[in-house]
């Protein structure tokens, strides 16, 4: 059965299974869920809408869906990946959430489907199919980022309107939370839940514990700073100050902050607009072009189906799928980067206890009282990541070994693939333009399998002589009934041995087994270049979290008989970058003030926050907390203003790669798969040219 027909086969019963689902789902909702017949009162009534009631038959399916897709271990998995990332915006809302992974789930398989169904009949080759598999698996979870980022956004335009229903509201009455949840009843159901549980933080008779369990699911840090600020207001009081309230010069404060954010999140999409669609075009025109180069040009044939072209097909397609993931990288914003971890245990640790996986992963984790154990910890506890060094270390060998395997996998399957292409491979032909007539096809067809008869008889040895060949042929055309002249004969004999050559040379080579060494060496080491490279893109989060911290001291400063020890008490509740250095530094506060203090500046290695613990210091000692930060307000102008000139200067730079990398899949389609095949052609041909001439 060819390729073709099994995916028409399985993508007619995808669709038949989804037929499936979705009546097992309808029988589910009116079976069990008393909306069908009851939400108006009678069923007659919800024929009488047929919106809602299609709404209501297609959120039983989801919900019945979900609850059938967490038996299966694969299906419970790939559901639970879209709801850790659609969490960040449905927090709450637990029928909601599975309403809209489930959505999200079906919508993404279904697309994929037709997608790769599609692409597959265009050309059905089987390496194709399964770059195209291995290719959807990684494109969904861009595409659910790129979905999070832009519920993101919509959630950064409600939280302006949100900030001046606040304001508004807090100027009429006075108190805070009377503001937010005035503010929270107007302003729509995204901002609207938090608001209304930032208000149960604050009237809680544990305010502090639960601002904490807020923090750890809030979207966004702008929402985590107006509560941090309006739990300072409400429990300490405002303070009118000639500026004005100190309460609405924080939301003042935040607005800004708000408004850089949207500014830079829309002019970047608009300077990446379009690149993603320009990346993955040169999908749809790989077969178009090999189709017309192979109709136009006999010889691309032998281009296209050798090893070389093979690579090229590789080489351009990873070059695809590159270049659209590193455009959603420059166009993502990982708002949750820093979120607390869910605690399951990862499948590094089950391999690292491993009664016999355990000796040989422990050869590759350094000593404990090493320099590189202290550089490999403290580099997991800068981009806060959750895995010990034993496991860290799970996973660059796991990353060795993938990379290894697949290295070597993809030379011998070039390798087999080689040799069917030389076992069925026509003599050449001296046709330069156009394609080939169709008797000259079919005999070159038939003098392919004569020859492949004639190999396999000599059991495909590359020892075999000119005479035995002959003799071959001569025994195979005698058996067929065919004769034969002596030069077609001595043209046979010498092809045949070629071939021969060709067949036995196609093997794993030394150097190939180098390469593949070499690319496990970049698989074990890319877990911990990835690891570095967060690290540095980790600096501006970190500047806006200090920068946060000010604006906390801002308000903290001017509240009377305030301490640094409650100063720390309240970044270390707020923070979530500098987390673990904050809760140390007030473990050591008690014991020792400066040295934890030190400590704490020693720890973290940023120049902004240095100097915050510097002044923390000086607060500690001899100065009071207004006077250590007398020259706050100029100093978050500063840092505002050197923001966003860093806002300037990234999204410059990030156009600028993004149309290096959005047009690099274009240029190398023209390039590596029409131009250099044309190339290669005319030195073909040149080199045919030459023989006949040679013969004259």
């Amino acid at each position: 059965m060819e390729l073709r027909t099994i995916l028409l086969w399985v993508f007619g019963l995808s669709l038949l299974g989804c037929v499936g689902l979705y009546a097992a789902g309808q029988w589910l909702g009116r079976k069990e869920n008393p909306l069908w017949t009851d939400a108006w009162g009678t069923g007659d009534s919800v024929s009488s809408q047929p919106l809602r009631w299609l709404k209501l038959r297609f959120s039983a399916f989801y919900l019945a869906s979900y609850a059938s897709w967490m038996k299966v271990p694969l299906l419970r998995h790939y559901a639970g990946k879209i709801r850790i990332r659609l969490a960040v915006i449905h927090p709450y809302d637990e029928l909601e959430l599975r309403h809209q992974t489930m959505k999200f789930a079906y919508g993404m398989m279904g697309t994929f489907a037709v997608a790769i169904a599609t692409l597959t009949a265009m050309n059905p080759d089987l390496f194709f199919f399964l770059s195209l598999l291995i290719a959807s698996a990684v494109l969904q979870g861009l595409v659910l980022d790129g979905y999070v980022n832009r519920l993101e956004t919509k959630l950064l335009e409600r939280l302006l309107d949100f900030y001046g229903a606040v304001r508004h509201a807090y100027q009429r009455h006075g108190m805070v939370t009377d503001a937010i949840e005035e503010a929270g009843e107007t302003i729509g159901v995204e901002i609207g839940v938090h608001a209304h549980r930032i208000c149960e933080a604050l009237e809680d008779a544990a305010p502090n514990e639960a601002l904490e369990k807020y923090y750890e699911t809030a979207p966004s840090r702008f929402l985590k700073a107006f509560a941090g600020i309006s739990r300072l207001v409400a429990e300490y009081g405002d303070r009118k100050r000639a500026e004005g309230s100190l309460y609405l010069r924080g939301i003042s404060r935040l607005t800004g902050e708000v408004q850089l954010e949207l500014i830079r999140k829309k002019r970047l999409d608009y300077l990446l607009k379009g690149l993603h669609i320009i990346a993955l075009l040169p999908v749809f025109f790989t077969k178009p072009i090999e189709g017309w180069a192979r109709g136009h040009f006999p010889l691309m044939d032998s281009f296209y189906l050798s090893k070389a072209g093979m690579l090229i097909k590789a080489a351009l397609f990873l070059a695809i799928l590159l270049s659209y993931v590193l455009l959603q990288k420059l166009k993502s914003e990982d708002e949750s980067a820093y979120r607390v971890k869910s605690s399951s245990r990862p499948w590094e640790a089950r391999v690292y206890a491993h009664e016999v996986l355990h000796h040989v992963c422990r050869r590759f984790v350094p000593s404990v009282e090493s320099l590189a154990y202290h550089q490999l910890s403290q580099l997991l506890k800068e981009t806060n990541h959750r895995l010990r060094v034993e496991w860290f270390q799970v996973r660059r060998i796991s990353a060795f070994g993938a990379s290894l395997a697949l290295t070597l996998g993809a030379f011998l399957v070039f390798h087999q693939l080689a040799q069917q292409r030389i076992m069925t491979e026509p003599p050449a032909v001296a046709s330069f333009f156009g394609a080939l007539p169709t008797d000259v096809m079919e005999s070159g067809r038939l003098v392919a399998e004569r020859d492949a008869a004639v190999m396999r008889e000599l059991n495909m040895s590359a020892r075999a002589g000119y005479d035995e060949i002959a003799r071959s042929v001569s025994a195979v055309l005698a058996n067929a009934g065919n004769g034969i002249s002596h030069e077609e004969l001595s043209e046979a004999a010498r092809r045949i041995r070629d071939k021969l050559q060709r067949w036995n040379r196609e093997n794993l080579k030394w150097w190939e087994v180098f390469f593949a060494l070499l690319s496990g060496m970049v698989g074990y080491q890319l877990p911990l270049w990835m690891l570095k490279f967060q690290r540095w893109m980790r600096r501006m989060d970190m500047r806006h979290e200090v920068y946060q911290f000010l604006t906390m001291i801002a308000i903290l400063r001017e509240l009377e008989r305030i301490s640094v020890e409650e100063i720390l008490e309240w970044l270390a509740s707020y923070a979530v970058i500098f987390r673990m250095p904050m809760q140390k530094c007030l473990l050591n506060y008690a014991c020792s003030p400066e040295e934890a203090l030190i400590e704490l500046k020693r720890e973290v290695v940023l120049e902004e926050f240095q100097r915050l613990a510097d002044k923390l210091l000086l607060a500690s000692e001899k100065l009071t907390v207004a006077d250590a930060f007398d020259d706050l307000d100029s100093d978050m102008s500063y840092q505002f203003e050197r923001r966003r000139l860093d806002y300037e200067k990234s999204l410059e730079v990030k156009a600028g790669w993004g149309q290096i990398i959005g047009f690099t899949p274009m240029y190398a389609l023209v390039f590596a798969y029409l131009v250099v095949p044309l190339i290669w052609m005319s030195f073909e041909q040149m080199g045919l040219y030459f023989e006949q001439l040679q013969k004259l």
